[in-house]
C-alpha cells in the first residue's frame, strides 16, 4: 500500500465500556478495532489494498449503503447537505468517518462519528451517526470551535431511542478526544434521577496496512458478529435483572438533529 494511502486511514485498537448505573448497576467491557476512514478516498484506498474493498464483498469492507442516507449514493453528498443546513459549509473539506468495517460482509455500528475539518484541516463539526437493532438511525450534528488535541464537551437532549431498556427522556453529555494517535469518546446520558449510562471508547493508532488489517482479523476475527451478540447477550442479563422495558417510539422526523452552540474545551486540557 502506498504512502499516499496511508494518510487517509488509520485502524484503532479500541477498548469499549458500558455502564448503567441505575436502577441497578450493569456493567461490561469488550476489545475491539474502528478504522478512520477518510470519505473521498475510499476507492483509492480500495484499489491499494488486498484486504480492503469499497461496496464490494471482502475480508473488510465499507458500503456506503451502512451510513448516511443508507441507500447506496455517496457519502460525501449527504454530509454536505447536513453542514450546508446548519450554516458549516468550511467544514466539509476533509471528512473523516470514524466506524466498524464490515468482516466478510456484515457489520452492525451502534456509533459512527464523521469528523469534519476545514481546508487548514481545523476540526470544525462532529456528526454522531446513532443506530439501534430496530433498523432506525439518527444523527446528531455539533459544531466545533478550533481545538487541536484537546478534549471537547458538549450535551444534547436525547432524541432516539436505542435501548429498549433505556427511556426516550434525559441528556446525552459527550467528551471526545479527536483522533490523533489516541481517540477517546465518553458518552453520559443522565435522567432526573442522575446519571443512567456511562459508555467509552478509548483507542490507539495503528497505520492502515494490509498487514494491519490482518492482524486486527487475527486477533477477532468474529469481531462484527460479537458486537451484535454482545448487544443482545447484554440485553437479556438486563431482563433477567429485572430492567424496565421501553417500547420503541417513532423516530424522529430530521435524519439529524443540529446543535447550534460550539463545544467547550474540558477544563484543564
Amino acid at each position: 500500500m502506498n504512502a499516499a494511502a496511508h494518510e487517509k486511514a488509520s485502524l484503532y485498537w479500541c477498548r469499549i465500556m458500558h455502564e448503567r448505573l441505575l436502577p441497578f448497576r450493569h456493567k461490561f467491557t469488550y476489545r475491539v478495532f474502528s478504522l478512520l476512514l477518510d470519505i473521498d478516498a475510499l476507492p483509492e484506498l480500495a484499489r491499494h489494498s488486498a484486504l480492503f474493498r469499497h461496496n464490494r464483498f471482502g475480508l473488510f469492507s465499507l458500503h456506503d449503503k451502512d451510513h448516511g442516507p443508507r441507500d447506496g449514493s455517496p457519502l460525501r453528498p449527504w454530509v454536505e447537505t447536513q453542514l450546508r443546513q446548519h450554516g458549516l459549509d468550511a467544514a466539509a473539506a476533509h471528512i473523516r468517518l470514524f466506524c466498524f468495517p464490515r468482516l466478510l460482509g456484515y457489520v452492525f455500528n451502534p456509533l459512527s462519528v464523521y469528523f469534519c475539518y476545514d481546508q487548514l484541516d481545523r476540526l470544525r463539526a462532529i456528526l454522531y451517526e446513532v443506530k439501534n437493532t430496530f433498523g432506525d438511525q439518527h444523527g446528531y450534528l455539533i459544531e466545533v470551535e478550533d481545538c487541536g488535541e484537546r478534549l471537547l464537551r458538549h450535551g444534547v437532549a436525547k432524541q432516539f431511542h436505542v435501548s429498549p431498556f433505556m427511556p426516550l427522556s434525559g441528556q446525552y453529555d459527550f467528551c471526545i478526544r479527536p483522533p490523533a494517535e489516541n481517540i477517546a469518546i465518553q458518552i453520559r446520558h443522565t435522567g432526573a434521577e442522575g446519571l443512567r449510562l456511562l459508555a467509552t471508547q478509548t483507542g490507539r493508532r495503528e497505520a492502515f496496512s494490509d498487514r494491519a488489517l490482518l492482524k486486527a482479523w487475527l486477533r477477532h476475527p468474529l469481531m462484527t458478529l460479537k458486537v451484535i451478540g454482545a448487544i443482545h447477550w447484554e440485553a437479556a442479563r438486563l431482563w433477567r435483572k429485572g430492567a424496565a422495558f421501553f417500547r420503541r417510539p417513532e423516530p424522529p422526523v430530521s435524519a439529524v438533529s443540529h446543535i447550534s452552540s460550539p463545544v467547550k474545551h474540558a477544563p484543564g486540557d
